[in-house]
């Protein structure tokens, strides 16, 4: 199976899957834009908490081949954690899906809830200094079932970019940036039986 035949087998089921608009085949000067973009926002300040750790586009960027596609509110975010809470080396908050666990963590006097954001104990924010040791607000990478399951392909992953690089995408899309719209990363690597 030609490289080109894969290409657009994984287009299709980009395409195929609920809450996607567009899709875009990214080259080597998006990749290097994205690239730039992602180390500036890693080093801003993220919801007042920290500065990023994008690690989902890092491992993206790294694929043989890369789309960028729009979702709307129909796209089924990746199982959780999608954002991932990191200080001194520990996991100390994620976000959480579960209406029900979000309200039951609400009655802890030792948690708290900012959004669907967990922070599992509090005395980790009276101990960081956000200058020199901040807490590193991970994206972590995602699996993506319908592209693993297409022939020839491996080494799938699925990221969420952040803002300026999602501006960046849906400008390069020719999109407006409507609330409800998003996008969304995914690199593959072709299988080595390919060659």
């Amino acid at each position: 199976m030609e490289h080109d035949e894969i290409i657009e087998n994984v287009k299709n089921s980009i395409i195929q899957m609920q809450g996607v608009g567009n899709t875009l085949l990214l080259n080597e000067e998006d990749r290097e834009i994205i690239r730039e973009l992602e180390k500036k926002a890693d080093e801003m300040t993220l919801m007042g908490l920290g500065r990023g750790d994008n690690k989902g586009v890092k491992a993206v960027l790294k694929n043989d081949v890369i789309f960028a596609f729009t979702t709307n509110m129909n796209f089924c975010w990746p199982e959780g954690p999608n954002v991932i809470l990191m200080h001194d080396g520990c996991v100390v908050g994620q976000d959480v899906d579960d209406e029900a666990k979000l309200e039951e963590v609400k009655t802890c006097k030792d948690k708290l809830v900012i959004g669907n954001i967990v922070i599992y104990d509090t005395s980790v924010l009276k101990k960081m200094d956000v200058k020199n040791n901040p807490l590193i607000v991970v994206l972590p990478p995602k699996p993506c079932a319908d592209v693993e399951a297409v022939d020839k392909v491996c080494n799938v992953v699925l990221a969420s970019p952040s803002p300026p690089s999602d501006e960046y995408l849906k400008e390069k899309m020719g999109l407006e940036n409507l609330h409800g719209t998003g996008t969304f990363l995914l690199g593959f690597d072709f299988d080595c039986s390919c060659n």
